[in-house]
Order: C-alpha cells, then structure tokens, then sequence
C-alpha cells in the first residue's frame, strides 16, 4: 500500500504541475503559437471544468471499480495523451484541447488516495493525511514555476511536453501495478450523488468549497505570470522565480492547515480564519496592485498560504458521509473546489480584456477583486455550517 500511495502522490505531482505551469509559458507560447492570456484563461478553465466534471463518474468508478484502475487507465490516456497533444500544439485550439485532456487524466489521482485514506484509516486522521498528500503532491507547483521556466528556455517547451507525457505513461503502469484496492463495503451500499446533496450539514460548505480554491489556484496557475510581467516588466525567469515563492507558501500552507483541527479541535473555525486571510490578502492586492514588486510577491505568497485549506474543507464535508458513499462524497467536494477554479478562470478571461480597455492594470485590479469579493461571500454562508471532528 505504501508504494502504491507514493506512486498516487507521484501522479498528484503531475496533477499540481500541469494545473500551474501555463503561468511560466505565456511568453514563449505568444511567441511561438500566438496565444494570448486572454486564450491561456480558457485553457486553464477548461482543464478545471473538465477535471471538476470527471469528478462525478470518478466517484462512481472508485465506489464501483476501485482506485487502481480508475487511476491508472486515466493518467495513461488523459495525462499521456494529452501532454503528446500538447507538445504537438501548433495553435491556441490545440492548446485548450490538449489542456482538457490532462484534465481528463488527472482527475482521479487525488481523489484515488482520498478515497483509500476515508477507507482504511481513522476518521481523525482523514486532514492530516489529505493535508500530506496535497502538500507532497504540491512540489509539482514548485517544478511548474523556475525549474519549467528553465526548461522552456534551455530544451524548449516542447521537448519538455514530451518528456512529461512518457513520465505520466510510466507512473500510469506503475498504479496499475502497485496500487492495492480497498476490501469492498459490506452492508447498505445503494446511494447517490443525490443522496450526499439531501444532506443539509453539506449545504453550507460546498459554497465555500466553491470559491475558497479559485484565489490561489487561479493566480498561481495563471494570472500571476501575466500580472507581474504586464504590471513588473519581469521576463519569463523572474516570473518563474516570482511563481516559486508562492507556490513554497501554498506547500508551507497545507502541510500548516493538516494538523490545526486536532490541534484547536475545531475544523471550521481553522477553515473560517484561514480563509478569511486570504480574502484580505486579495482584497490588499487589489487595492495596491503596482504599489511595489516585494508588496505583490509577499501578497501573492499570503494568498498561497492562507488559501490552501483546500484539504481541511475535504475533511469537513467527509466527515458527514456514509462509508459505502466515501468515494463519491469525496469528489462531489473535489467537484465543487476544482469547478470553481474552472469558472473562475472562464469568468476572469472576459472580465480582464473588458477591464484592460481602460488600462493593464484595471484587468488585474477586476481579477483580484472578483476572488476578494466571492470568497467573502462564501465565507458569509459557511458561518452556518455545523462544526463535526468525526
């Protein structure tokens, strides 16, 4: 089991990487494809939308076929395949196709390793461990911030692409492999997605569920590039230096937010507070968005860090679910945190090119806004939420 789940934290790594690493791209991507940032939104909302939508027949499939295979046949076809495309990519369409398709791929993997940890482990230990899978699986945020900008500069993007697409076939074949399923349920095993929605102790998480990931994802996996090279003037190595900070801090975060509900006993009053930070973070890079390279950076990494309770939110929403409905509990969560991200990225294309018609830096000042503003709103539902550390 324990080789299987370092393989799974392996295809998490993938998983991070291709969700961040359009950000260090931009550049050469423009320069060699004609991409625009407003094309790279889509894109990288598309990845989300199509990951958040596979997150239904993923929970089906875990339930039913087990995480070795769910896993397994997805990286190889979805991750495989589509960093090939990528690498092939002679337009922005190309792009965007190849973007959905990884998304296809990574789709399971996380969800795979949750689902094992809801099976067989304690209920109390369910953060720490998803805090240490997303925080490990994290480093792929690092490899998509310097080290890919150096890539892209040294050996070209392509030639990376195609490196990344015979990596996620080998790890693909080595879940297959090693990854062993959980004993099946025993007892009432009927039930549904809609089953998890009559459940109104959920009604009040999956809102903040929604926007709590967009902020830091979003910015990390795209919009940081465009603003600091816009607003900066950084060239692609220092924008992948940039990136490398806030991707330590969202690292730094989870692996702090993993332990805080046994610590405090409390796990909405942890996820309330540490995301609130990251509201008035957002808030404060919208109000000063061009005030100093260091304030943006440091802004940027507190985003990183308070927003990364994406795994303690899992853990609240599980800890109401049914053992026989673990799997699709798990990735209805993952659904609404990933298709948040998704619509925001979709919604914050438009909103940029409309806001920029007045200047660069009225696009951005709107993006920063437009996570400030619905993660205050989502944090306003959520304080009706029931606190549980079952």
């Amino acid at each position: 089991m324990r080789a299987g789940l370092a393989l799974l934290c392996l295809a998490y790594v993938l998983s991070q990487f291709f969700r961040a690493f359009l950000a260090v791209l931009s550049g050469p991507l423009a320069r060699d494809i004609g991409t625009t940032p407003d094309d790279l939104a889509f894109a990288s909302g598309l990845w989300f939308v199509i990951f958040a939508a596979m997150q239904l027949p993923v929970g089906w499939a875990l339930d039913r076929v087990g995480p070795r295979r769910t896993a397994a046949m997805l990286l190889l076809i979805g991750g495989g395949g589509g960093a090939a495309l990528f690498a092939l990519a002679t337009t922005p369409l190309h792009v965007s196709l190849a973007m959905a398709l990884i998304g296809v791929g990574c789709s399971p993997v996380l969800m795979a390793s949750y689902y094992i940890f809801a099976r067989q482990f304690p209920p109390a230990r369910f953060a720490t461990l998803a805090a240490l899978m997303l925080g490990v699986g994290s480093v792929g945020n690092l490899v998509a911030s310097y080290p890919m900008a150096w890539a892209a500069e040294t050996m070209g993007w392509r030639a990376a692409l195609w490196g990344l697409a015979g990596i996620s076939a080998v790890i693909a074949l080595g879940i297959q492999t090693l990854v062993r399923d959980p004993e099946a349920v025993t007892g009432e095993t009927r039930g549904s997605v809609l089953d998890l929605l009559k459940m109104p102790a959920i009604w009040a998480i999956l809102p903040l569920m929604f926007v709590a990931y967009a902020p830091a994802a979003a910015l990390r996996g795209l919009w940081a590039g465009p603003y600091l090279t816009d607003v900066f003037m950084l060239d692609t190595g220092q924008v992948g230096q940039a990136t490398l900070v806030m991707g330590l801090a969202m690292i730094a975060g989870t692996l702090s937010y993993g332990p805080l509900d046994r610590l405090f006993q409390t796990r909405k009053w942890v996820i309330f507070t540490g995301n609130l930070i990251c509201a008035l973070a957002t808030c404060a890079l919208m109000l000063w968005p061009d005030t100093s390279l260091a304030l943006s950076i440091a802004l940027l990494a507190i985003i990183g860090f308070s927003g990364a309770s994406f795994p303690v939110i899992i853990a609240h929403g599980r800890s109401f679910f049914p053992p026989h409905l673990a799997g699709r509990g798990v990735t209805l969560l993952n659904l609404f945190g990933i298709g948040g991200v998704g619509v925001a990225q979709f919604a914050s294309g438009p909103l940029h090119a409309a806001a920029a018609a007045t200047g660069p830096l009225a696009g951005y000042v709107a993006i920063f806004g437009l996570f400030g503003v619905a993660l205050l709103a989502g944090l306003v539902i959520y304080l009706f939420s029931r606190d549980n550390m079952g």
